[in-house]
């Protein structure tokens, strides 16, 4: 097994359309792998799927080692783009030793842990105890498959999560999240007379993952949307809002279309340039490429009635992103934060506003999600919360672990780091269902996760790999 191995695996998978809760052809994939290799195969009510490896000779005594990641991705891809993730194979470079997806995420989260797993279990010059593929759905999104997974779908007690995005970084703890759903009910009111539309737009921002980008400091757009249009002295309309996708990305662009006096149409343009200028300023280095536009538009659309517009501009500024504390056990963790991850208008007369909680210890997650759903309860919104799951608590004693480390200075002349993430996996998931499992996490070096440019490093490839392969051949 070596890093040809597990690149050539994941090439065909980025062939395979397996956006979260669309994961049919990636089981399918996944079941094709396991019959022409006679591995035993089975898929459960959530989709998970377990590809098994019998011991080898000499190694039947050896306990059961568990490899997991997850079938699904995050497809997100630049403004304007027509891609369609539901039949197009991911388009990639080779670049200055990385692998990249220019117009869209490159689905090496969780794509490469998969890909190595199966490298593992096809690898028939590995000398290992019996081995347990498990490939989950719906990481991204819900969790749905490691929610659905019922006792028994696999019998190992020690678990190696390839879903980690840092090589030479050891995760032994993750936050736990919860998701907050404000809906706005509106009616539409008539257009002023006399008035100008425009479309205002911030875009061309970083985003990036909600969990390991949140301590970042890059631009919220649609936050700072917000925060232009609560300062705009002009009096204007709101006709529509809309910005950022999924719940675990940060917005990389927002737009909204406002209806103005006409004589004061340029004045609000030259405003918003000027506003971008400043964005500019504030995150010179931390999102510095950062673009808005002010265009004029043709648009008939009545516009939002404004005592809910107001309420919905001033609560989305309200509503706190980033990060809200930090650790005091581990220096450097981001321990619980809040990411205002979209706004989208609907055609029932609804808007809906989701932001999504992480916090490391669960009652802190609970506490964020309180505030953020008060803003919105004042603001005279509907909120629920959505799949919440918990977060794991390091074991810093655990037996895995120790083998990781071992190996890893064995390889490398070094140790590792050894670290919680405020990103979340599904290990919380698993040690709620499965007490007691004995867990590590480790991948190779990802950037760019959830954002299109999305790319993986290939030299941290081949010392995952190697790092991989010594793990299950020396854990006993």
């Amino acid at each position: 097994m070596d890093s040809n191995s597990v690149l050539k695996i994941f090439r065909e998978i980025t062939k395979i359309p397996r956006e979260s809760g669309h994961e049919e052809k990636m089981a399918e994939f996944l079941k094709n792998f396991a019959e022409e290799h006679h591995l035993a195969y089975k898929k459960d009510e959530a989709g998970n799927v377990c590809i098994t490896r019998e011991a080898s000779k000499g190694k039947e005594n050896v306990p059961t080692l568990v490899l997991q990641g997850h079938q699904d991705m995050v497809c997100e891809k630049v403004s304007g783009s027509d891609f369609d993730f539901s039949k197009d194979p991911i388009k990639y470079e080779i670049e200055d030793g990385w692998m990249v997806a220019r117009e869209t995420t490159l689905g090496a989260d969780d794509g490469i842990g998969v890909a190595a797993t199966l490298a593992v279990l096809e690898d028939e010059s590995l000398q290992t105890g019996k081995i347990e593929g498990i490939f989950t759905t719906s990481e991204e999104t819900s969790m749905v498959g490691a929610n659905g997974m019922k006792e028994g779908f696999f019998t190992g007690k020690t678990l190696v999560n390839l879903d980690s995005e840092d090589e030479g970084q050891m995760f032994v703890g993750c936050a736990g999240g919860i998701d907050t759903v404000a809906t706005f009910n509106y009616e539409r009111e008539d257009l002023l007379p006399g008035v100008a539309t425009l479309t205002l737009k911030i875009w061309n921002t970083l985003g990036g993952h909600s969990g390991d980008d949140i301590n970042k400091d890059r631009i919220n757009t649609i936050q700072q949307l917000c925060r232009f249009l609560f300062e705009e002295k002009v009096p204007y309309q709101l006709i529509e809002i809309s910005g950022g996708g999924k719940h675990n990305a940060i917005p990389r662009d927002c737009q909204a279309i406002i209806a103005v006096p006409s004589d004061k149409a340029a004045d609000v343009r030259a405003e918003f340039e000027a506003f971008g200028k400043t964005l500019a300023e504030e995150y010179h280095k931390s999102d510095p490429m950062v673009k808005v536009s002010a265009q004029a538009i043709r648009c008939n659309e009545k516009p939002i009635a404004k005592a809910t517009a107001d309420k919905l501009i001033m609560s989305m500024l309200a509503a706190y992103h980033g990060v809200l504390g930090m650790s005091q056990d581990i220096e450097g963790l981001v321990e619980t934060s809040n990411n205002l991850a979209s706004v989208h208008m609907k055609n029932d007369g609804e808007i809906e506003v989701y932001t999504s909680q992480r916090s490391s210890v669960d009652s802190e997650r609970d506490y964020i999600s309180d505030k953020i759903k008060a803003v919105f309860l004042l603001a005279g919104a509907k909120v629920e919360n959505r799949d919440a799951y918990p977060g794991w608590a390091p074991d810093l004693n655990s037996k895995i672990l120790k083998v990781a480390v071992e190996s890893y200075h064995k390889l490398f002349g070094h140790d590792p780091e050894v670290k919680a993430i405020h990103a979340g996996l599904e290990c919380g998931l698993f040690l709620q269902k499965f007490p007691g499992l004995d867990m590590v996490s480790f991948g190779p070096t990802l950037r760019g996760v959830h954002t299109p440019g999305e790319k993986l490093d290939l030299e941290s490839l081949d010392k995952f790999t190697a790092h991989l392969a010594d793990v299950v051949t020396s854990f006993k």
